[in-house]
Formats: C-alpha cells, structure tokens, sequence
C-alpha cells in the first residue's frame, strides 16, 4: 500500500507520527460539541434539543414591546388588528402570532402646496398654504389611507378653494384672513373626519396671497389706497376724539355758568322782594320817617361818586360851572382847586 492512500497507517512516509490519531480539527470541534451537549440526549435527539432551546429563547425574546412616551403601538395578530398599545411595557404573543407596528403619534407632519384659484367676485388669486397634522390614531393611520401626504394634500386644496371661493379678493386681502384660515381648518378638519383617517389638523396658515403677477400692479393700487383710506378715517377719529371732549367741556361749562347766574338772578330777585316787603313794612309804620330816610340814602349813593363843592365863604353865592374831568376822586381833587379858588376870589 503506497503512503498517501487511505489506511489506518500512522506513519507518513517519513515515519513520524501524526498529531490527533489522524483526526482533522473539524472532526475534534465536532466530537467536543457532542460531548458537551450529549448529556441532553446524544445523537439526534441531542440536535433537536438546541432547535427547541433556541426557539424558545426566541419566543421570550419576541413576547414583549416596549412602546415610547411619544409612541402608540398597533398589535397585528397573523396580520389582523387586533388592540393598540400606549406607552410602557407590554406582553404579547411571540413573532410570527402577534406582531408590533409604532406610530409617532405627537410628532407633527405637515403638507404644503401652492394653487391658484378664483374668488367669489370673479378674481384670480394665488395662495401658499401649509396643513400641519397628527396621528391621532394610530390604527386609523397605518390603514385608513394608503397615500396620506396626497390625501391630505387633496384634502386640504379642495377646504381653500371652498373658503375662497365664498369670499371676495377685498375679504381675502384685508384683515378678515385669520378667520379663513380658522374656516379652513375647520371644513379640512370634517373632511378628513368622514375619512375615518385619525388625524387632527392641528395649523392651517397662509403664507403667501397675492394676485398673479399679471394683476400685480394694479392690486398694489388698490391696496395704496385702501391703506390711504384707513389713514384718513384714523385722522379724523383722532382728531374727533380731540374736538369732541373740548366741545363737550366747553358746554359744560357754559351750561354751569347759566345756572350760576340763574341762580344768582333768582337769589338777587328774592332778596329785592324781601328788602321791599321790609321797607314796606317800616313806611306803613312811620311814612315821613321812612320818606326822610330813603331819600337820603339815595342822595347819598347820588352824591358818592360826584364832584362835590365845599363853601366856606360864608354864605356868599357862588356859581358852579360844571367841568369836563372825568370822574373819579383824582378828578373831583382837580375840579374842587379852581372852584376853591374862585371862592377865595369872591370872598371880601
């Protein structure tokens, strides 16, 4: 028998002897495994134990989820709906009976297109809007629609083109925009509802509107001057704020000042009658007296406040000439020198 044909020769052709009896290490790694793992049965049984070891730390590895703070969990069973998850840890039937799909249902998603469309009065306008949404739920999210994004997008353009198609281009240019925006929220809101899609539309805003680039110029024109109008209406509010409480106060106080002097009038009035009666009274009493008395008293306030003539020239007649100086006690000093004088003059 050569060397190199098979045999249970131990000796290769220079007579040393090979390591292992002969064995491969293939044949050792294979003999070891067998003795480490005999102990569950040997032979074949021995293989199907670790095929059942192994499927069953598979199936505890597969019998739980565990399910975000921001996540919902819909549980499938042979591929059926079957209950939704919350957040934490759960228990489930082992892969491939029961299986998890997550959905991120606070996280915020958004949709944005441009459209052009017509209003109410016939005008043309572009709009930019953007839908921001979320999955509400999670079911409803994975199965409900198949393209969601397009869905939406559909959706959403179908909700403006009805809010603007019931408004005129001076509602949609002017302030009145928030309450659109809110109206269209609202009907996308009820449309994706009727879907049964599970999702909250959370913001509808309007970016961008404007009419087309072709009407640009002329729109500017309108929009200058309703802006002049509006500054125009403010002036004169302010400066009716200004002039009004001015007139008012003014009629106040010329309405305070009438009764001031009614009243004065009234109470001077009452005051003649009873200075009067009382007069009355006294010349019923003593009529000479009280003649006597009431004509010096008007002599008196006669005399107060004119030039008056002191004789003393004993008795002597003098003329009086009445002089032009005007009234007042500088004046009568200045009438009473020369009169004085002329006194003087006739005396002997």
């Amino acid at each position: 028998m050569a060397w190199n044909e098979p045999g249970g020769g131990q000796r290769d052709p220079w007579n040393r002897h090979r390591p292992g009896g002969g064995k491969s290490p293939l044949d050792e790694t294979l003999r070891k495994l067998k003795a480490r793992f005999g102990r569950f049965g040997g032979g074949p049984g021995g293989i199907l134990t670790i095929v059942v070891a192994l499927l069953l730390a598979w199936a505890l590895l597969s019998c739980y989820t565990v399910v975000g703070a921001t996540e919902s969990g819909v549980v499938l069973r042979f591929g059926q709906y079957a209950r939704t998850l919350g957040p934490g840890f759960h228990l489930k039937l082992p892969q491939p009976v029961e299986s998890v799909r997550k959905v991120a249902t606070t996280r915020v998603r958004s949709v944005s297109d441009s459209v052009r469309m017509l209003t109410r009065d016939e005008n043309i306008i572009t709009i930019d809007f953007t839908v921001q949404y979320q999955a509400a739920d999670a079911h409803k999210y994975l199965y409900a629609m198949d393209d969601i994004d397009g869905t939406i997008g559909a959706a959403a353009e179908a909700a403006v083109r009805g809010v603007i198609g019931r408004s005129t281009m001076d509602q949609i240019l002017s302030g009145q925009g928030t309450a659109l925006v809110g109206e269209t929220r609202s009907e996308l809101q009820r449309t994706l509802d009727s879907y049964g899609s599970g999702l909250v539309v959370t913001e509808v805003s309007f970016q961008n509107v404007s009419p087309p680039q072709e009407v640009k110029d002329a729109f500017d024109d309108v929009n200058k001057a309703r802006e002049d109008k509006q500054s125009a209406e403010n002036n004169a509010m302010a400066n009716a704020n200004k002039v009004v409480p001015l007139a008012r106060g003014d009629a106040a106080r010329i309405t305070a000042e009438a009764a001031g002097y009614k009243s004065e009038r009234i109470a001077r009035a009452q005051g003649d009658t009873e200075r009067f009666n009382l007069l009355l009274k006294e010349y019923k009493a003593a009529p000479e007296v009280t003649r006597r008395r009431l004509w010096l008293e008007t002599m008196e306030q006669v005399m107060a406040h004119n030039a008056k003539v002191i004789d003393g020239s004993g008795g002597r007649n003098i003329i009086n000439l009445p002089t032009a100086a005007p009234a007042g006690p500088a004046a009568a000093g200045a009438a009473d020198q020369p009169t004085q004088a002329q006194g003087k003059e006739g005396q002997p």
